[in-house]
């Protein structure tokens, strides 16, 4: 193995255990494939999880055997994979896990493909990822098995609205604290059917992911489908899935929209009078009773200091759980240029919230915008097209009186929720005043209210408030402000992904 390839599935292998994935493989009299499948699955994740469905072959001493060996949990008789697949994720979930991937230990999987749902995880996080196995339609499989998985899809999409183009697939990701509380029906063959119907029905998003799959000669494969059985078993818990359709999911699902339709109306509601008809005008009302001075200026900013707070921590936004952590102790007495990723609408209340001594360079839109542009003008804000000439002497004044200085480096928000490219305009900033910077890093704006996004989504927010860096460390990331850019944009990519991990692993 070279050794990129060893640095690579190291790399792997401690993303999947820094956002809680295991590995669970249920296996019965596989002991022809189990070593090698097990083998290479350990090489891709160091927490592998065997279910021995009530073996009667040599695979537990198999196991046993191997060097690095698996956590096995055996079964005294064959109860079926429905069976074990719970068996395993009772054992995941009492390890701390919070995602499990299976695949099946007949060799039909590959563990190889383990990055690839790793890296679905991270785009769909909470999702229950669903392997679509490559070229089945040119598979050697018999016509009962091709028919099962048409018959299975048809039903699967009338069940639940959404149709998948391979639900018969063993190779899943599932995330098991969405799977509290859903007691299956069945236990064998036709279970993991009905474990994406009740984890459909119970609002977690389904993804395929495309995933290789080998077909051994039909005389070596071992299989354990009893067609005549299970195709009575499958079609007796369709007709139980479709009542229940009918009865409970549909009217959880209309539920569900309605729900989500009246968060979002509501927060927008709650804003535009808020902004209107309570911001503006106190501002107004508080700024025309005599002079403008220097303490008035101090407590327009405490007023929206104290609003942020108060839409964060006392009202709170619907279905976004705030949270956030300040390790080095930060108070913000000292002025800096605070930076910050952009995310999404939301991004500017956890900026605000942190000290009333601080403006935002602002977006154009924000500056005009009617309303709340008389109160963020009174406070000074600054429109960031303006130009570095003619914002310098406000920015220099602005640190005189004790204000700091924040930031969206990036300049526009995220369309996908990365990290984009962080323009140099706050590190010249910060060089040419002299001051420290502080990251802000901020998680789960943009899955709460996504730019382009027409509701507000029920996430967690998180706001790191990393240690503040002095104009001497800036000097050691790199000489040139497009050197330090560059450099803090690493920095906060690689913050940003380790408070994804953390968070997502309770989404």
């Amino acid at each position: 193995m070279s050794h990129s390839l060893i640095e690579e599935n190291a790399s792997v292998r401690q993303s999947l255990k820094d956002r809680g994935i295991c590995v669970i493989i249920p296996t019965y009299n596989n002991a022809g494939t189990i070593v090698d499948v097990v083998t290479r699955a350990m090489a891709q994740c160091d927490d592998v999880i065997v279910v021995c469905d009530g073996c009667t072959d040599n695979t537990v001493s198999l196991l046993e055997a191997l060097p690095q060996r698996p956590a096995i949990v055996p079964l005294g008789k064959n109860k079926g994979k429905g069976t074990a697949l719970k068996e395993g994720f009772r054992y995941a979930r009492k390890a701390g896990f919070a995602y499990a991937i299976t695949l099946d230990g007949d060799g039909q999987h590959f563990p190889e493909d383990i990055p690839t749902l790793l890296e679905a995880n991270k785009a769909h996080p909470g999702a229950l990822l669903v392997g679509e196995r490559k070229g089945l339609e040119n598979a050697d499989r018999s016509k009962a098995s091709s028919f099962a998985n048409k018959f299975s899809n048809f039903w699967f999409a009338v069940q639940t609205g959404h149709y998948l183009n391979d639900t018969q697939t063993g190779y899943r990701l599932y995330p098991l604290k969405k799977l509290r509380g859903l007691s299956l029906l069945t236990s064998r063959y036709e279970a993991e059917l009905e474990l994406m119907v009740l984890a459909s029905w119970h609002g977690v998003k389904l993804v395929s992911v495309p995933v290789n799959v080998y077909y051994p000669p039909r005389e070596e494969r071992v299989s354990h489908f009893r067609p005549g059985k299970d195709f009575a078993r499958i079609s007796a818990l369709n007709a139980v899935l479709c009542f229940f359709a009918l009865v409970y999911a549909l009217p959880l699902a209309v539920i569900r929209a309605i729900l989500s339709v009246l968060r979002t109306v509501y927060t927008f509601i709650f804003f535009l009078f808020f902004t209107m008809f309570v911001m503006t005008p106190c501002v107004y009302v508080y700024l025309s009773i005599g002079k403008i001075t220097e303490k008035k200026k101090e407590n327009l900013h405490g007023i929206l200091n104290f609003m942020a707070r108060f839409a964060l921590f006392v009202h709170k936004i619907p279905g976004v759980k705030y949270s956030q952590s300040n390790p080095h102790g930060e108070d913000f007495s000292k002025p800096s240029v605070m930076i910050c990723d952009h995310q999404s609408h939301l991004d500017i209340v956890p900026v605000l919230a942190q000290t009333k001594k601080v403006i935002i360079l602002t977006a154009d839109w924000v500056w005009k915008n009617p309303m709340y542009s008389f109160a963020i003008r009174n406070a000074e804000f600054l429109p960031a097209s303006a130009g570095m000439d003619v914002i310098m002497p406000h920015l220099r004044s602005l640190i005189e009186r004790g204000y700091s200085i924040a930031i969206f480096p990036e300049g526009t928000r995220s369309e996908k929720g990365n990290i984009g490219r962080f323009h140099q305009g706050a590190f010249y900033i910060a060089q040419q005043l002299g001051i420290d910077v502080i990251p802000l890093v901020l998680y789960g704006a943009g899955r709460a209210l996504p730019k382009h996004g027409r509701k507000l989504n029920k996430w967690p927010m998180h706001m790191e408030i990393d240690k503040r860096i002095t104009p001497q460390e800036m000097l050691q990331l790199g000489q040139t402000t497009k050197e330090q850019s560059s450099a803090m944009r690493k920095y906060f990519i690689n913050r940003f992904n380790q408070i994804a991990d953390r968070v997502e692993q309770d989404v």
